[in-house]
């Protein structure tokens, strides 16, 4: 096939504009800190009967992953937030799973089969509706994680899986601000 000079020309300007974006990108300073965001108020009980609430929750680190058992990039970030659940929930830290699109009996097998060891939440619509306005366009993948502070603050809200030194990072920091160093 004949490449004609005008489309290697187009061609040539289209890798152009991608370069320059991306060189841009990764020379763009940090923007501004912004005012803090309070974290979405919400309700709801645990797989295991339990009320839980942004007010209970008043002084500690947490963070809200909505996830399913049936998702590969949800099942693959389990365990690593089993193993930080261990380590983090002395230091004033939980997660606090969301299973969307789920029935119960299945998301008790997947707790139990995963040695999860943090609340986990049936989604409803009111708890969906709570962090939607958190997500351009509302929560629409998954997983989606929602990071909150000691004080109550909306840190980071994540689309996608996480590492778990992407998690650790995020917990450190949301810890620290509580204790105010």
């Amino acid at each position: 096939m004949k490449i004609t000079s005008f489309r290697l020309r187009g061609l040539i300007h289209v890798l152009t504009l991608v370069f320059a974006s991306i060189t841009l990108a990764m020379t763009a300073t940090a923007a501004p800190a912004k005012a803090p965001v309070k974290a979405p108020a919400f309700t709801g009980v645990t797989i295991d009967g339990k009320q839980i609430s942004s007010t209970s929750l008043n002084g500690k680190a947490y963070i809200v992953n909505f996830f399913a058992t049936w998702c590969p990039p949800c099942r693959s970030e389990i365990p690593d937030m089993v193993a930080i659940q261990k380590i983090w929930a002395p230091k004033g830290f939980t997660f606090i799973g969301i299973a969307v699109n789920e029935t119960e009996p299945a998301v008790k097998g997947f707790m139990k089969s995963n040695g999860i060891n943090y609340p986990v939440i049936m989604a409803t619509p009111a708890l969906v509706a709570s962090f939607n306005s958190f997500v351009e366009g509302g929560i629409s993948g998954i997983p989606t994680t929602f990071v909150i502070d000691a004080n109550g603050n909306l840190t980071n809200v994540f689309i996608g899986p996480r590492s778990r030194e992407a998690f650790d990072q995020v917990i450190k920091a949301s810890v620290v601000k509580r204790q105010g160093k």
